[in-house]
C-alpha cells in the first residue's frame, strides 16, 4: 500500500491523474484523425487514442496489413463528467449514418462506422440511440453497426504521427477535412446539430 500511495504521488507530480472511475468507449466513424479531434474537446473527456479494432489480425498497421480491421478511437473520459449516452449523441452527428461504403471521401471496409460496446448497458445504450435516429429518418438505412468490443491496438512506433495528427498537423488536417467535404455533409445530414 505504501508503495503504491508513493506511486500516485510520483504520477501526480509529473502530471499523471489516478483517475479511478475513469471509462473507456470505442468508435468507429471513419478517419481517426477527425474522430480525435471531434471527441478531445468534451468536457469530460480525459484522452483519445487512434487505433484499429473490429478484426482478428493481431498488431494491425496503417501502411501495412489491417485487413478486417475499423479505423476507430478509444476514448477514456470520467463519467461524472460526461456520460457514455453523451458520447454517443456527439457520436451521431460526427458521422454519416447512411454511408454503408465507408465515411465522407474515405472508402472501404476500415472507414465503416461502428459503436463497440463494451458490456450490456452500453450496447442498450447504443442500441437505443441507434433507434433514434431510424425514427428521426425513416426513409434512410442506418448503416452503422453495434459490434462486439474486440482488442483495441493503438498506432504506434513508426506511425505514431497519426496520434494527435489534427494538433501536430493543422494546417494538413484542415486541409483533409475540407477537401473531404465532412463538414458539409455533417451540415446536410444535422443541420445545428452538426458540432461544426
Amino acid at each position: 500500500m505504501k508503495y503504491r500511495i508513493l506511486l500516485v504521488i510520483a504520477l501526480a507530480q509529473m502530471g499523471f491523474s489516478m483517475n479511478a472511475s475513469a471509462a473507456k468507449a470505442t468508435l468507429a466513424g471513419g478517419c481517426f484523425w477527425c474522430m480525435e479531434s471531434d471527441f478531445e474537446k468534451l468536457p469530460g473527456v480525459l484522452d483519445v487514442i487512434s487505433g484499429f479494432t473490429g478484426g482478428t489480425l493481431k498488431n494491425p498497421t496503417y501502411n501495412g496489413n489491417h485487413e478486417g480491421h475499423y479505423e476507430a478511437v478509444e476514448i477514456t473520459y470520467d463519467p461524472s463528467k460526461i456520460s457514455y449516452q453523451e458520447l454517443l449523441d456527439h457520436y451521431w452527428v460526427n458521422i454519416d449514418p447512411f454511408d454503408d461504403k465507408g465515411q465522407f471521401c474515405d472508402k472501404g471496409h476500415s472507414y465503416l462506422s461502428a459503436i463497440f460496446p463494451g458490456n450490456d448497458r452500453e450496447r442498450r445504450i447504443a442500441e437505443q440511440t441507434k433507434k433514434a435516429v431510424e425514427t428521426q429518418f425513416p426513409n434512410q438505412v442506418v448503416a452503422t453497426k453495434i459490434l462486439d468490443q474486440s482488442a483495441f491496438y493503438p498506432i504506434q512506433g513508426a506511425e505514431s504521427y497519426h496520434q494527435d495528427f489534427y494538433k501536430k498537423n493543422p494546417v494538413r488536417y484542415k486541409l483533409y477535412r475540407w477537401g473531404c467535404k465532412r463538414d458539409e455533409r455533417l451540415k446536410e445530414i444535422w443541420g445545428d446539430k452538426a458540432a461544426h
